[in-house]
């Protein structure tokens, strides 16, 4: 297993693990991340802001899942913890957590809060956030894009 940061021959791979696992759900829907513009090429996207990155996982040459860190809009202290996706054959291996800590180590070099948004049925996904000390908001931040989400989470970084 590698950790590394998205590359631009990466950006078809990270897409159809995406849109297949929010596919899978019942989640390819307007308000969610299946739409998302960047998903074309999140290289371009992440490279292109400041203090943001995204992070593959890679076993035997595949990339099997993801994260990201980007600002969260005009908030200048706070950043969006984004498209945490993986392989359903790698679920419960721990890479989750992995990512989480490369990402949240990465963020709290730049911000003081991490926002994320998902949804109460991924209660695996709500599990991992909150052993990481992600507390659950009564509402999203203003400027939210992901209409179908019905729960926003907010940790404070050292």
């Amino acid at each position: 297993m590698i950790i590394r940061e998205i590359k631009k021959q990466d950006n078809k791979m990270v897409k159809e693990l995406i849109q297949r696992s929010l596919k899978s759900l019942g989640l390819a829907i307007p308000g969610s991340a299946y739409f998302d513009p960047q998903l074309n090429d999140l290289y371009q996207y992440y490279n292109n802001l400041k203090h943001a990155n995204y992070w593959v996982v890679e076993m035997e040459g595949e990339v099997i899942g993801g994260i990201g860190i980007a600002p969260f809009h005009e908030h200048e202290k706070v950043c969006e913890l984004q498209k945490l996706y993986l392989s359903p054959k790698t679920q419960g291996l721990g890479f989750g957590k992995k990512l989480m800590e490369t990402a949240l180590s990465f963020a709290s070099t730049h911000y003081e809060k991490c926002y994320l948004e998902t949804m109460h049925e991924l209660e695996t996904a709500c599990i991992l956030y909150e052993k990481f000390g992600f507390i659950l908001l009564h509402e999203p931040l203003p400027g939210s894009d992901h209409s179908a989400m019905d729960a926003w989470y907010m940790k404070e970084l050292n």
